[in-house]
């Protein structure tokens, strides 16, 4: 057996954290992009993810991550690096795994998506490996038609327009000729350097068919989409591209494009292969040739759009008719849904929806072939013709052992022109396609449930990579726009007295977010209503259309108002953008209405099923990742709330004495940790001023801080010395119970004197002796060492008196400064003294900052402790 040509590679190494399994996943999207595999992309992904989560979370370990190009496909290996591996013993009490256990599904998910996939062993590593082939891709053909008489001809406008647009290697326009701005109003310089997809309405659902970025990779490619005039109408067109190089090799994508109805003017019919032998003797002996392909033609399209618009064109030319649509069942069969068409506004009718069972009249008739010789005798009896013209009208169903899965009709302008034999004659060519249809459409809706798969992995990472409320609405508008649809509101609901608040809004043309946004603030938010699942909301569609409405009357004078400030082009393109389908998806976490997610598209298009139970699926997600934004927001507030009540207010002015603080509490989201500080006054001419460190961190710590810095106030203001406050602060702090924790204080008292000094009395318990610094640079400890509070019962403790001349320092640190670490090096005392002896001459706030300067600089990780750093000083030339 040949060996497969190995013909790219690629490799990573991801560490065992948790945010690995995301990097992983990105890391197969990038490959497999630049390799041009989108066709596998989001099975590749889902099974990357699930062997890489195996990995780093279950097993503990890295992961290596091998992505192999080979002329048949890719194979991804992933291999962990668990020590102790051992090959399973052959069918040892196999157990099987549930597939919606949060571990082992990885091997189960490669048996039903890979085409191969194994497991070998090494000593010291484990891989698994799977492969996933890539799609053959037809290739092109050429054909040339017999001459025909002018009246078979097809019809096209007197003044035929070819737009040509040449995309360059990054998607972007680089030209722009005439017909293509007669076509769509834009001026070359509008659009030139701009991505195509700013333009282009591409009939594309995630996960299945063809993107328009895979299109232009192609070497040719051929078929229909939309592109948004300046007008913000979308404009049916069919397209040719043809992938070229110039003579630098640089390689371009150039467009030719008409209005649909106009296709005949570039489509390019399949052409019929030669009959081989075996099918001229088939034919000679009276055996009829394959009734699908001979409906269809070969090759048969491999993909569901393209069988189904080559079914409704083939309809319409069999029975000579002017339109043909095909409807498809939805997977619970109560509903049909307009999937192709011809002749019809095809993006206006895209994914309607229509009742299987609604009466005689509305496809009551949808299970048997039916024949309406006149519409206007029998108004809305099929809604999807209503205002386009037509006035007969066959219907045939389509099929499969007896199941509904979709009707096919053609239409004529003209009355009368349908009867039974043409109904018998549709219902044949049904019959025949039926199968193909609805295999198409089965492996469509397996793409695009793994294409789905892969989104809410996506997704729920994204989600639950955030706490913030504004991150988690950006996400969820984000992910919806552009993939479900083309733009998004999100309301929330504050509780459930209150009114919906409009929170988040986004389009996918930026420009119109403004417009929409204004146009939404004006309308009723929807109803908060919990009942799972999309509902149709028709207001802003509504109000966009009378704002449109209005604004082209006052524009041609024909209303009572002035002209507009935002002008017609706005409003019109607003309503543009916003007058197709509207849903809205309540958000509903812990059994309660949070908000809702509205999605919406532009003008007449409608949603697929698929996509709103995919829209549904990620509304459970958001609403539950908003929700516990919301109470992580609102635990925030209080605790920050609570711990703003125990810093000291407004620092006091002391008269001859420079005083700076600096706090830092450690842990995310605190404000007050175990240390603390306070300066107050105790009574006229006596300050007092305190800085110590409960045993711990965080709130508990904290509610002694409280504690503290209320009793030292409330006994220095009853006159109690310095050694008295502490002795009554060390009972209190005892009568805690097992609640208490042990105190270091340092505590003084401040008195200002005339000649320009300053008197302090100290009392330092256990505390980081106060550092002194004079004028000459010398450093000394300016207080003892006496026992810390909250472990005896009975202190004697005593206060010391230290002079401040002038221009002499105080500082005066909790152990977070001391005690910086840096591997095995700390700070400690010695350090702090040499960091005090170069800030002679500083004021005491630039102390504070050196010295916090240092210490931050000391170590390269963050700080694991509270730190308070007081310093005082008595500046120099003080009048006496």
């Amino acid at each position: 057996m040949r060996r497969p040509v190995i013909t790219a590679r690629a490799a990573a190494t991801f560490e065992p954290v948790g945010r690995s399994v995301a990097t992983a996943r990105a890391f197969v999207r990038d490959t497999l992009q630049g390799w041009g595999c989108a066709d596998i992309v989001d099975d590749a992904v889902v099974l990357t993810s699930e062997l890489v989560t195996n990995a780093v979370v279950h097993a503990g370990t890295a992961a290596d991550v091998l992505c192999l190009r080979n002329d048949g496909g890719v194979r991804i290996s992933v291999a962990d690096r668990y020590p102790e591996r051992e090959i399973p013993l052959q069918n040892a009490g196999q157990v099987v795994v549930h597939p919606d256990r949060e571990g082992g599904r990885g091997l189960l998910l490669c048996g039903a998506l890979a085409a191969r996939w194994g497991v070998e062993y090494t000593a010291a590593q484990k891989h698994v490996w799977f492969q996933l082939d890539l799609p053959e891709r037809p290739a092109g053909t050429r054909s040339a038609g017999p001459a025909l008489p002018v009246d078979a001809l097809p019809v096209t406008d007197t003044r035929v327009r070819v737009a040509v647009i040449q995309i360059d290697r990054s998607g972007c326009i680089s030209f722009w000729n005439e017909d293509a701005q007669d076509l769509f109003a834009y001026d070359p310089e509008q659009v030139i350097g701009k991505p195509l997809t700013d333009f282009a309405a591409w009939p594309h659902t995630p996960g299945t068919g063809t993107g328009i970025a895979e299109a232009l990779q192609l070497s040719r490619w051929e078929g229909s989409y939309g592109i948004r005039g300046a007008d913000g109408r979308v404009v049916p067109v069919y397209a040719s591209h043809l992938r070229v190089r110039d003579a630098d090799g640089e390689a371009s994508t150039v467009c030719l494009l008409v209005r649909d109805h106009e296709r005949a003017i570039l489509q390019s019919p399949q052409r019929t292969p030669a009959p081989d032998a075996a099918s001229q003797a088939s034919q000679s002996e009276g055996r009829p040739s394959d009734p699908f392909e001979v409906f269809i033609g070969s090759p048969a399209p491999d993909d569901l759009d393209g069988l189904l618009q080559r079914t409704v064109e083939r309809a319409r030319d069999m029975l000579d008719g002017d339109a043909a649509y095909l409807l498809l069942a939805t997977d619970d069969e109560t509903e049909l849904e307009v999937r192709a068409s011809t002749g019809l506004p095809s993006a206006r009718q895209r994914f309607a929806r229509v009742p299987v069972e609604a009466g005689s009249g509305r496809y009551g008739s949808a299970r048997m072939p039916a024949v309406h010789e006149d519409l206007t005798a029998v108004p809305g009896a099929v809604p999807l013709l209503s205002g386009t013209g037509m006035r007969s009208v066959v219907t045939v169903p389509l099929k499969v052992e007896g199941r509904l899965t979709g009707s096919l009709g053609v239409a004529a302008e003209g009355a009368g022109r349908y009867t039974n034999e043409e109904a018998l004659r549709l219902q044949f060519a049904a019959d025949r396609i039926a199968l193909a249809v609805e295999r198409a459409r089965l492996t469509e809706l397996e793409k695009l449930r793994r294409g789905s798969l892969s989104f809410l992995v996506e997704a729920s990472d994204l989600l639950a990579g955030t706490l913030d409320r504004d991150q988690t609405l950006a996400l969820m508008a984000q992910m919806t726009v552009p993939t479900l649809a083309t733009w998004c509101a999100v309301y929330t609901v504050a509780d459930q007295t209150s009114e919906p608040e409009l929170s988040y809004v986004l389009h996918e043309d930026e420009d119109r977010i403004d417009g929409l946004k204004t146009l939404l603030m004006k309308v009723d938010p929807p109803e908060p209503v919990p009942t799972p699942g999309a509902r149709v909301w028709t207001a802003p569609s509504d109000a966009a259309h009378d704002a449109a409405l209005r604004t082209s009357m006052r524009s041609l004078g024909l209303g009572n108002s002035a002209r507009p400030s935002t002008g017609p082009g706005a409003t019109l393109a607003t309503a543009s953008a916003v007058g197709g389908e509207t849903v809205v998806l309540p958000l509903v976490a812990r059994n309660r209405v949070i908000g809702m997610l509205t999605l919406g598209k532009p003008t007449e298009e409608h949603f697929r099923q698929e996509i709103l139970e995919l829209a549904e699926d990620l509304s459970r997600r958001a609403a539950l990742a908003l929700d516990n934004a919301r109470l992580y927001s609102e635990r925030t507030a209080i605790s920050q709330s609570l711990q703003r009540s125990l810093l000291p207010p407004e620092q006091p002015e002391i008269p001859g004495v420079e005083v700076e603080v600096i706090y830092r509490a450690a842990g995310e989201g605190n404000e007050v940790g175990g240390d603390f500080y306070d300066i107050f006054p105790i009574r006229d001419g006596v300050y007092g001023f305190a800085i110590g460190d409960v045993c711990g961190t965080g709130p508990e710590a904290a509610a002694v801080t409280g504690l503290a810095r209320h009793a030292l106030r409330l006994l220095a203001r009853e006159g109690f010395g310095g050694p008295a406050v502490l002795e009554r602060l060390n009972a209190a702090i005892l009568d805690e119970g097992a609640r208490s924790r042990f105190l270091t204080l340092l505590y003084g008292e401040l008195w200002p004197q005339n000649d320009g000094s300053a008197v302090l009395k100290v009392v330092c318990a256990g505390h980081p002796l106060p550092l002194r610094l004079r004028q000459d640079g010398t450093v000394e400890p300016a207080a003892e060492p006496q026992p810390l509070l909250g472990v005896m019962d009975d202190l004697e403790l005593y206060e010391q008196t230290v002079t401040l001349d002038p221009g002499d320092v105080l500082l005066c640190v909790t152990d977070g400064v001391t005690e910086r670490r840096e591997g095995t090096r700390m700070l400690g005392d010695d350090g702090l003294t040499d960091v005090l002896t170069t800030c002679t001459g500083l004021t005491a706030g630039a102390v504070a900052t050196r010295v916090l300067r240092a210490v931050e600089r000391f170590a390269a990780e963050p700080a694991s402790d509270d730190m308070a750093i007081l310093a005082m000083r008595v500046p120099e030339f003080q009048a006496g």
